[in-house]
């Protein structure tokens, strides 16, 4: 036990105290919550001599599970479902975001009411699409257009939402303005953080081609996220298109080194700073990246700028109401983006081109391994999450 509370708890000494108990508190919920939040434990204990180590290499998310995947606004302004977290991503086998993503079907499952032999099933489904894409050597994109399933309806309700009635479920009217309401997931930051704050964005606004688009009207501290929590982050309110109805919320978050970085035998770019990484591969992978995505720096430390959207939203697995057919649709959906993302960075700064990946498709004597380790894997996590809980943290 004692190992094993050490490791989690130096990964993440550095934290806010009373955001990191929240962090415990979240990864206490199930086993699969324990996963998303021990990113870390997952390369510390993934084998250095193994025959999955000797896949391609490629731009992977590092973090690749079932809730890394959403809906979100590109830059063209059209909705897509594609990866969506990149704060661990770095140049890798494309077997370790593979074995991460299987893992993470096999530690949900339970959550899900899904019973261990459909969760194998869809193993299989998911490596299936994923090899079938990657043969084919063609990048594709998912939208409203090309959208089926669970992922088809998540992007028909987004037509729905206003930008109205987003602001008005995350701030309050105050005269002709708007500020943020402060609750659980958005708490005060003092002056002296607000100050900095300000003068970030005016800095940075000046460079923009609107500067007056992104005058600060308001910013708290944001809680959001399970293995990030604990980490510095802010949702800011900015002036947008107009007040009171047509402002625009930001996400301005630390970043911090990939929890992959100590386990990493391939040579990595020298990145400027760890949100260039974040952004670059993100910009890479993705078919069209999200608005406003760039990069800035808060009293010397990286952070990566967004937009915080209506458009932005996961899937809701539990909507899968017993028919498997509609939770194998969106797997294997994920399965084509992650396909599609590889592909599309392929070639850039050490990463396999496409050819090479066609030719590791073309052969499936990997599936087996990358299962078989997915399933014992899986148990691990079981043990460990038990060996948590009893800890109390």
């Amino acid at each position: 036990m004692a190992d094993l509370v050490d490791r989690i708890q130096q990964f993440n000494r550095n934290r806010r105290p009373e955001l990191l108990a929240l962090k415990y508190q979240t990864m206490r919920q199930n086993a699969f919550a324990f996963l998303r939040g021990t990113c870390h434990l997952f390369y510390e204990n993934f084998p250095a001599r193994s025959a999955l180590n000797e896949a391609p290499p490629v731009w992977i998310c590092g973090d690749l599970h079932l809730e890394n995947f959403g809906t979100y606004k590109g830059n063209d302004r059209l909705v897509y479902f594609d990866i969506n977290d990149f704060d661990e991503a770095a140049l890798a086998p494309c077997t370790w975001d593979l074995a991460r993503f299987l893992t993470s079907i096999l530690v949900a499952a339970h959550s899900l009411n899904i019973d261990d032999t459909d969760a194998q099933a869809l193993c299989q489904n998911f490596l299936t699409a994923y090899t079938r894409v990657l043969s084919k050597g063609q990048v594709g994109m998912v939208n409203r257009d090309t959208s089926t399933g669970l992922v088809k309806e998540l992007i028909d309700s987004l037509k729905l939402r206003k930008r109205k009635e987003f602001l008005d479920k995350r701030t309050e009217k105050v005269g002709k303005t708007r500020r943020l309401l402060l609750n659980e997931k958005a708490r005060p930051i003092t002056k002296t953080q607000r100050k900095q704050i300000e003068i970030l964005i005016q800095t940075w606004a000046a460079k923009q081609k609107k500067p007056k688009f992104f005058r600060l009207l308001d910013v708290a501290y944001r809680v959001a996220g399970t293995g990030s929590l604990g980490l510095e982050r802010y949702i800011l309110l900015v002036e947008g298109n107009g007040s009171p109805n047509a402002n625009y919320l930001l996400d301005l978050k630390y970043s911090c080194t990939s929890s992959l970085q100590p386990y990493l035998t391939l040579a990595q770019p020298q990145w400027s700073t760890q949100a260039d990484r974040i952004v670059t591969i993100q910009q890479r992978v993705q078919w069209s990246p999200p608005a406003l995505l760039d990069t800035v720096e808060l009293d010397g430390q990286a952070y990566v700028l967004r937009e915080l959207q209506p458009m932005d939203d996961e899937v809701n697995l539990s909507q899968w109401n017993g028919k498997l057919r509609r939770l194998r649709k969106v797997i294997e959906t994920m399965a084509e983006v992650t396909a599609w993302g590889q592909l599309l960075s392929g070639g850039r700064q050490g990463s396999a081109i496409a050819d090479d990946l066609i030719t590791f498709a073309q052969t499936a004597v990997w599936h087996q391994p990358l299962l078989e380790y997915a399933r014992t894997y899986a148990i691990q996590v079981d043990a460990d999450y038990q060996t948590f809980c009893n800890a109390k943290l």
